[in-house]
């Protein structure tokens, strides 16, 4: 029986911040196992209520024992021994983070209406409107608007998950974002030209009493580590500024 509210002396502590077990958690989890000795304790810190449901199952199935958990104020400590697998327990890593490494998304879409399609990606839909609009109101959003939120919204979601991480507390997570095309009207078909993005404006404001030093640094990695900044950077003028309230 796991026991809970009791605390453990672990050999080795990760926080994992507010990751479900299907968002990266598990990798993680796995990793700073395989750091920690065969029959040692590992405590993994963590702020998603979900954890608490799949990880004693998941403790199961790999080998290991899961010993309880102790409830904080920001956090919950999760406590696990290791079990005597070594070897498997390497051998699950690496071929995890093969996986990881070669997996991709898939969707698929149709045009469903009057200057709209609709996205399906795993168990979510939404519709599309143009590829661009200057309009000032469409009944959907156009693709670049959905590239641009998801540049914004990348950022946002993860710079909370990693100030959550280094236990930072950080508030009012905001993004205001502008951009523009080299010529709209080269999209249009009016004339010939450039119609691909020219530059995106970012500016991130959130509130925090703790050390803006940490935090800026917990942002810059945030920037270095997106997927889509880190694409969008090597084509486009991207102008990135973060402001501390």
């Amino acid at each position: 029986m796991p026991h809970e509210d009791t605390v453990f002396q672990a050999d080795a502590v990760f926080d994992g911040g507010d990751l479900d077990c299907g968002s990266g958690l598990i990798l993680l989890i796995r990793d700073n196992m395989s750091k920690t000795p065969v029959g040692g304790i590992l405590e993994m810190r963590s702020r998603e209520p979900s954890v608490a449901g799949d990880l004693p199952p998941w403790c199961r199935m790999a080998g290991h024992e899961y010993l309880g958990k102790k409830e904080e104020d920001r956090f919950t400590r999760y406590f696990i021994k290791r079990g005597n697998q070594e070897k498997s327990e390497e051998k699950s890593l690496k071929e995890d983070l093969e996986q990881a490494k070669k997996y991709e998304w898939r969707l698929r879409t149709r045009s469903t209406g009057h200057l709209k399609s609709t996205v399906y990606a795993r168990n979510f839909s939404f519709d599309v409107g143009q590829s661009a609009s200057f309009e000032e109101k469409d009944k959907h959003p156009c693709a670049v608007e959905y590239l641009f939120g998801a540049l914004a919204g990348s950022l946002t979601t993860s710079f909370a998950t990693e100030c959550a991480k280094e236990n930072l507390d950080v508030d009012d997570i905001e993004i205001s974002l502008s951009g523009g095309l080299h010529n709209i009207l080269a999209h249009i078909g009016i004339e010939a030209g450039d119609p691909s993005i020219e530059r995106i404006e970012l500016k991130c404001f959130a509130s925090t009493f703790d050390d803006e030093e940490k935090v800026r640094a917990v942002w810059e990695r945030t920037v270095a580590r997106s997927p889509i900044a880190a694409t969008l950077a090597k084509a486009v003028d991207l102008n990135i500024k973060l402001a501390l309230v």
